[in-house]
């Protein structure tokens, strides 16, 4: 699905021009690519679908807890790397994930795949990143369908979130960390 707002033209050339030709290096062994992005889940209720004769209450956890995942997922080996934290992602926080991907040693030039938030954007991070010579290259506004971390996303709150109940923030936590560490990844470039 393409977001109403996109720009299709534009979300072509990048994938032409781009993304493409750096999938190509990555696949060949010459590039390391990742897609990042984070999610913000809310220790709330995530009602999926439920149909029954009857009226069924469903039990809602109490709180607004907020668990952050910064995550930066290989297009090729589909391993994921993350940053996580109950506050905010921010700058520090993307820096925090460029020197975790720095300090993977791949010996090979990096390409990070992420979005227009101002945070990702910022002096501190282009600064450090051109540092570590890691390249930072930002989809066109309203590209979530190019992000291939998009689908992880979706797919953990699928089987994490909709239509469960967890007794505390804990449980919560754990259950997405769990998932994350297993590696469960449907998505293929």
């Amino acid at each position: 699905m393409i977001p109403a707002k996109a720009d299709v033209q534009q979300q072509e050339a990048f994938k032409k021009n781009k993304l493409e030709p750096r999938l190509s290096e990555a696949k060949a062994g010459e590039r390391a690519v990742f897609f990042v992005d984070a999610a913000h889940v809310v220790f709330a209720p995530f009602l999926g679908f439920l149909w029954c004769l009857s009226r069924l209450f469903v039990k809602a956890p109490a709180g607004r807890s907020r668990f952050n995942v910064l995550g930066a997922i290989n297009a090729i080996t589909h391993d994921l790397i993350t940053v996580t934290n109950e506050s905010y992602i921010n700058s520090q926080s993307i820096c925090e994930l460029l020197w975790k991907i720095y300090h993977l040693n791949l010996c090979i030039p990096i390409t990070l795949i992420l979005d227009n938030a101002r945070y990702q954007k910022c002096t501190v991070v282009t600064d450090l990143a051109k540092s570590l010579n890691i390249e930072l290259l930002y989809l066109p506004s309203y590209s979530p369908n190019l992000n291939l971390i998009e689908r992880l996303w979706k797919f953990m709150k699928k089987k994490c979130l909709y239509s469960k109940y967890y007794k505390d923030f804990f449980s919560f936590k754990s259950a997405i960390t769990t998932f994350l560490n297993h590696k469960l990844l449907p998505c293929k470039v």
